[in-house]
């Protein structure tokens, strides 16, 4: 039993969706999708940005409604016409871009606009907090229930959404992307939870681009391509291969093509770099043709130092050079005339303006070079927006589609032509695949390898060890603020890295 639900494991279908259709102005998204989700099983969703999973997911919890098909629960039909006659039925999905409220602590959020009320209608807070507190213990979760929202890490919130989920009933949980912003640690601690929920009867939709995870944690996977259903597959069944031609109808020979380039001089050199309370002391060399890779835990400091010599938050102490040459770099504007370019972390809340439009977002780094007294020269700006958005195989309906309407694989190229248009010498990637498909993560790290060949130096920060491998020809590591090690492309091993990122033994040389 678990809040009170009792669970019957059974073999009967929990919900089903029956040739689903959606179109949106006329360009249908799904087309006769099918997929069937079992009490008790994790269930894969997988396909390439844009092939229907965020839509079918919105169709499942009532945020669209489908152009055909059907929907059963518990096998009779049913209609959800919102969110809230979905949560009621207890369906309840948990986004990569997490809903908490910031200045409410964890009690509140596990009970946001549900909370227990006294006879006189006013917030009962000794149930609220011996609620919560108990809910948390079910899942098995230890969180001081009066801590503020904004100083949780991102697996304690995820943690708080699944303890609100269950404050509804839950029955269905859908985890889109849950991983993509975890320590090995925190991903471990995921698992033996949603583990934990499977077996307790719970049914759970997991979407993930990380092929690797879902040997690890799912049951089944449904494939997607091109909004249409391609096949349902038992995971001990099928290889990454097969799910990689699955999605893409094709297989990817080689995801990390890295051609080989002699580096050139250094066009960036950062010397005792330091940001009180970021980071201290951070020293490396940055060469032309070089793709440096810079790894490390979440919250090791690689971001802090990005932004740092972007401009975005200016360094308290140290040293930036470029071509050999000083320079203080205290804001992005001066990062940019000095050839340097920044794709961020996080494209929905610094990469994108997803209200504006796939012209306006690439051109706004360089829209100075399309004003002439004021005015805009919009053919221009247009042209220009076109033609870098084509070099990077934008997938949209016109180049005046909203950014916010796109899928996250061109979301990503959407930012990377804004910043390519910009013409840079030095390029920093801050996880440049994150949350995008393997078919785009091919194209992006077969950009970035041509990039290099071209002349071209590359910061890489990621958290994924493979890419991490793959792509660089030099590898930092990161441990709470410091560099802790360098390795040469030849000398590093997964394992060297995971060792100088948790600091458990001595690793490599530091730089």
């Amino acid at each position: 039993m678990l809040n009170g639900r009792e669970v019957h494991r059974v073999s009967e279908n929990i919900l089903e969706l029956k040739n689903i259709s959606k179109s949106f102005s006329g360009v249908e998204v799904l087309h006769h999708v099918s997929f069937a989700l079992r009490p008790g099983e994790v269930h894969a969703l997988l396909g390439e940005n844009g092939a229907g999973k965020s839509t079918l997911v919105k169709v499942v919890t009532g945020v669209h409604q489908p152009d055909g098909g059907e929907i059963l629960l518990d096998g009779k039909p049913i209609h959800f016409s919102d969110t809230r006659e979905t949560r009621q039925a207890g369906i309840t999905a948990i986004y990569q871009e997490l809903s908490l409220f910031p200045d409410l602590n964890v009690a509140e959020n596990i009970f946001v606009g549900c909370q227990p009320v006294t006879l006189g209608g006013r917030i009962d807070w000794r149930k609220l907090y011996s609620e919560a507190g108990r809910l948390l213990g079910s899942l098995g979760v230890q969180l001081d229930l009066k801590q503020k929202a904004r100083s949780l890490s991102i697996a304690q919130q995820q943690m708080v959404e699944i303890a609100r989920a269950f404050s509804l009933n839950a029955r269905i949980l859908i985890m889109d992307e849950p991983t993509s912003s975890l320590t090995l640690n925190e991903v471990a601690d995921l698992f033996r939870l949603v583990r934990r929920l499977r077996d307790e009867g719970t049914a759970i939709i997991f979407i993930s681009h990380r092929l690797e995870e879902l040997f690890e944690i799912a049951d089944r996977v449904t494939v997607l391509r091109d909004g249409a259903y391609v096949d349902t597959k038992q995971l001990k069944d099928v290889t990454r291969d097969d799910l990689i031609r699955m999605m893409v109808g094709r297989t990817i020979t080689d995801l990390f093509p890295k051609q080989n380039v002699e580096a050139g001089n250094v066009v960036l050199k950062v010397e005792h770099l330091t940001r009180e309370g970021a980071f201290r002391d951070i020293s490396f060399e940055l060469r032309k043709g070089e793709i440096l890779g810079m790894a490390g835990l979440v919250g090791a400091g690689r971001t802090n130092v990005a932004r740092a010599i972007f401009g975005t938050e200016p360094a308290t102490g140290g040293r930036i050079q470029l071509d050999g040459r000083d320079v203080m770099i205290t804001s992005p504007q001066q990062a940019i005339k000095l050839g340097l370019a920044y794709v961020p972390e996080d494209r929905q809340l610094h990469g994108l303006i997803p209200a504006m439009h796939i012209t306006s977002n690439i051109s706004l780094p360089i829209l100075y070079e399309f004003a002439n007294w004021g005015w805009l020269k919009d053919k221009q700006e247009r042209k220009a927006s076109y033609n870098v958005a084509c070099q990077m195989e934008v997938r949209a309906n016109n180049i005046w589609q909203l950014a916010r309407e796109l899928s996250g694989g061109n979301q990503q190229k959407v930012v990377l032509a804004k910043w390519l248009a910009t013409k840079p010498r030095i390029l920093i990637l801050d996880e440049p695949t994150r949350g995008i498909d393997v078919g785009t993560k091919a194209a992006v790290h077969a950009l970035m390898s041509k990039l290099a060949s071209e002349g071209m130096a590359i910061l890489m920060i990621s958290s994924e060890l493979p890419e991490v491998l793959g792509m660089s020809d030099r590898i930092i590591v990161m441990h709470e603020g410091h560099v802790t090690a360098h390795f040469t492309r030849a000398e590093a091993t997964q394992e060297m890295i995971i060792a100088a990122a948790t600091q458990t033994v001595t690793a490599g040389s530091v730089s």
